[in-house]
């Protein structure tokens, strides 16, 4: 079902694409940025420590943990080379390195790293178990390991009235749909994930953060981006069902007297000692 393309992970011949660090951004970046901070603020004990951001990708949480947590040290690693330049880029530190690398294949020292973190994106991983195993590999005896990922089956609301509408219209929507294709992204599937790949003291948590859109455009036009699976549906569609998706997203959206859209985001935690 999982396929690997110059970077891209395909699912049913529809491409997840993950390249582009300013589409990123508009599509989901400003409401993961608030998200990491919460799950920062959860995670105990965290200045001056070594950390290793998994999937970093645009460095939204490297950047969460240079400004606020006083790292002795930060690696962030990922797949997308575009990405990867793309942090290099935007974040000017000394204290700070982005490499590529694979979640499964680590560029890190045993041990070395004091917590190994990973913001949305073990799902997309099509090995987790091998991920989190690494992550672990690369954290100190008693480290941390933590992740977070969305709660598309429920609470990620603006993808879950984005698959909704999609379904109305198209019926097999739903295969490229996150809350159906990824039930690791749920509590129980978290929580047993950890506990198998040798973690203590495992605890979850859900974080709550607003998604507030000034217009309808506002809402629209990022999956207009190229950037993320529902950006890939839309990319597949011709002309014609672009407009009528677009039209049943206004017609079912809860819309303000003042034009704005506001939503809820939830994501899911999880931490677990070394």
């Amino acid at each position: 079902m999982w396929e690997i393309h110059a970077g891209i992970l395909v699912f049913m011949n529809i491409p997840d694409p993950w390249q582009s660090g300013r589409p990123y951004q508009r599509f989901m970046g400003r409401w993961s940025a608030l998200v990491a901070f919460e799950f920062l603020r959860w995670l105990p004990g965290r200045r001056a420590a070594r950390w290793l951001d998994v999937g970093c990708g645009t460095g939204v949480l490297s950047e969460m943990i240079l400004k606020g947590h006083a790292p002795a040290e930060v690696l962030g690693v990922d797949s997308s080379p575009e990405f990867v330049q793309y942090t290099r880029d935007s974040y000017r530190d000394s204290r700070v390195r982005f490499e590529a690398a694979r979640a499964e294949a680590l560029p890190a020292d045993s041990g070395h790293f004091d917590f190994c973190v990973s913001g949305l994106v073990l799902n997309f991983i099509p090995q987790p178990a091998d991920a989190i195993a690494e992550m672990r590999r690369a954290t100190r005896p008693s480290g941390i390991v933590a992740v977070y990922v969305w709660d598309y089956a429920e609470g990620m609301q603006m993808l879950r009235k984005f698959w909704d509408a999609a379904a109305a219209l198209d019926p097999g929507a739903r295969q490229h749909d996150e809350g159906q294709r990824f039930p690791l992204c749920n509590p129980g599937a978290l929580g047993e994930l950890f506990q198998k790949c040798g973690l203590s003291d495992v605890a979850i948590q859900g974080i709550q953060v607003p998604t507030t859109f000034s217009d309808f455009n506002d809402y629209w036009e990022p999956f207009l981006g190229g950037v993320g699976p529902a950006a890939g549906y839309v990319a597949s569609l011709g002309e014609t069902d672009r407009n009528a998706l677009a039209e049943r997203l206004r017609d079912t959206l809860p819309v303000a007297d003042d034009g704005g859209i506001r939503l809820l985001a939830r994501a899911w935690v999880v931490r677990g000692n070394a």
